[in-house]
């Protein structure tokens, strides 16, 4: 029996959450040590997937399969493609940042009551584990009732990660700081309880029909013919699949969730948010949804299309306008989220490749912004624009990151995030030109809130409540360095991505059987 990998690479961060709930509450630094220590040894974990991974190989590696629920036909299933693999990575790779970004995100304030028993730093740490392994365990889940429990279940510690551990940085005082966490937990738990509930319906509803929640051997029947679903049944239960995962993205008009969520919530958990937690909905769209309904994906395909666009340009307008740094952040990723989907439902091999390297680049890009923005709303206690001024001349790496972060966002060439969205684009225009053209209006507008974010805060007179900030320090550069490279990285060879995504993107094309439209104009001899 060969070593179950993709177990271990999702137990080790349970564990560590356990471990470091455990420790006194006196000992808040190990605390911290131990739940870093534990985020490494996954990356490790995660580092050794990668190695082992095929990209030429079988669809589903490391594949792990043991009964669970044999009255019902329900497994414990795992295994990993190229789209899930580079998923676990980036997941793996943005913990260990989140938790020295946060290290004192969660001590207890100076004028606070001393209790030892209350343990508001482990908590806070233990909880990012317990969000890593149910993420990395989701990307894994080849049984749709497994994926359900854990695509669920992540809520639970996210809700008490924005609702008891909200920004310090509020404009009101204490008592209207917990009222908005609470409504943004709240709202964060709705939003995806309603989604969540009605997958549940749609995931009985595919049990009654095909008799077992195995994704391969569903997509395997329905390719050899020997399982098909009515018409209007297959269409139902997509758009119940489709349902849950687009709160998750999240797509207009059900992001509403996302702006407060990540206002209220600290830098380091609206990374969490958007950059890990999020990917889950856009993976399961091209997992599940395609591969379990590919006629109703092809039959909603111009709705989505059309719902896609809307996100693209509301949420880059939308940012346009934001006094916040951290909502604009939330309204630019909105529209990112946009260009991923669109990239999905263009069923085109360069539209699927570009959504799935948008979904890491995104990933890295907003780690690094979102995080470089909270070291900033830190040391001036405020998350409003106009509060700032001038900083790049007191803190010149500090403003030089943000703005490579700002950059990246907006996708400039030569930073990573440039070669996903061209491919979006391209993969769009191809098939859908009306939709690839109105599309390119969210990279007009992205290089407007991005440009505009930095001209006020960093540039201009200094103002006084910035005069004495100081620049990072090393354990801020220890988080963001590492980022910053690899968006340069990625920006100038994508290759090491590209080469495991695609032929996961040509087995999710097989399944629509769809083909890339040939060219028009055929090439001179």
């Amino acid at each position: 029996m060969s070593f179950p990998l993709l177990t271990a690479t999702a137990v080790l961060p349970a564990v560590g959450a356990i471990a470091t709930a455990a420790v006194p509450a006196a000992r808040r630094t190990a605390a911290k040590w131990l739940a870093l220590l534990f985020s490494l040894a996954t990356l490790a974990l995660a580092v050794l997937v990668l190695v082992r991974f095929e990209p030429g190989g079988a669809r589903y590696q490391l594949t792990e399969s043991h009964a669970w629920i044999a009255d019902f036909g329900v497994r414990y299933e795992l295994g990993v493609d190229g789209i899930g693999v580079a998923l676990l990575a980036l997941t793996a790779l943005l913990i260990p940042f989140v938790i020295l970004a946060g290290w004192h995100d969660a001590d207890p304030l100076e004028d606070a009551r001393p209790n030892r028993r209350w343990r508001p730093t482990q908590g806070f740490f233990a909880l990012i584990l317990m969000v890593e392994a149910m993420v990395i365990l989701s990307f894994e889940a080849t049984d749709v009732f497994l994926f359900y429990i854990l695509f669920e279940a992540m809520l639970i510690p996210m809700y008490f990660l924005i609702g008891g551990f909200g920004d310090r940085a509020h404009a009101g005082g204490d008592e209207a700081a917990a009222t908005q966490r609470s409504y943004a937990a709240v709202k964060f738990l709705l939003y995806n309880l309603v989604g969540g509930l009605i997958m549940l319906a749609a995931v009985i509803g595919l049990y009654v029909v095909a008799g077992t929640f195995s994704l391969s051997e569903i997509v395997a029947a329905r390719a050899d013919g020997s399982l098909s679903m009515a018409t209007g049944t297959e269409r139902w239960l997509f758009l119940g699949f489709f349902f849950a995962f687009a709160v998750k993205a999240p797509l207009w008009p059900l992001h509403t969730w996302l702006p407060n969520a990540m206002g209220e919530a600290t830098a380091p958990v609206a990374v969490l948010i958007t950059a890990v937690v999020d990917k889950v909905g856009t993976f399961a769209m091209l997992r599940f949804c395609l591969g379990l309904f590919p006629e109703a994906s092809t039959w909603a395909t111009p709705a989505i299309l059309v719902l896609a666009l809307i996100s693209i340009v509301y949420g880059a307008l939308l940012a346009v306008g934001q006094r916040d740094i951290k909502r604009l952040i939330a309204y630019a990723s909105i529209s990112h989220f946009g260009f991923i989907i669109m990239g999905i439902f263009a069923m085109t091999s360069q539209g699927q490749s570009g959504a799935t390297l948008y979904m890491v680049n995104h990933g890295i890009s907003t780690a690094a912004l979102m995080l470089v923005a909270g070291f900033l709303i830190s040391r001036r206690g405020s998350r409003l624009i106009a509060d700032y001024g001038g900083v790049q001349k007191v803190a010149p790496v500090l403003a030089g990151t943000f703005l490579i972060g700002g950059l990246a966002t907006l996708s400039l060439p030569g930073l990573s995030p440039f070669v996903s969205e061209f491919l979006v684009l391209v993969g769009t225009f191809s098939r859908y030109p009306v939709v690839g053209v109105i599309a390119t209006v969210g990279i007009v507008l992205a290089a407007l809130y991005v440009l505009v974010l930095y001209q006020r805060t960093m540039t201009g007179p200094v103002k006084d409540a910035v005069r004495t900030m100081p620049d990072l320090r090393i354990r801020e550069l220890v988080v963001v360095t590492p980022l910053i490279a690899l968006l340069l990285f990625l920006g100038v060879y994508p290759k090491p991505l590209t080469e495991i995504v695609n032929p996961a993107v040509e087995h999710t094309m097989s399944d629509v059987q769809k083909t890339d439209p040939k060219p028009e104009v055929e090439a001179a001899p």
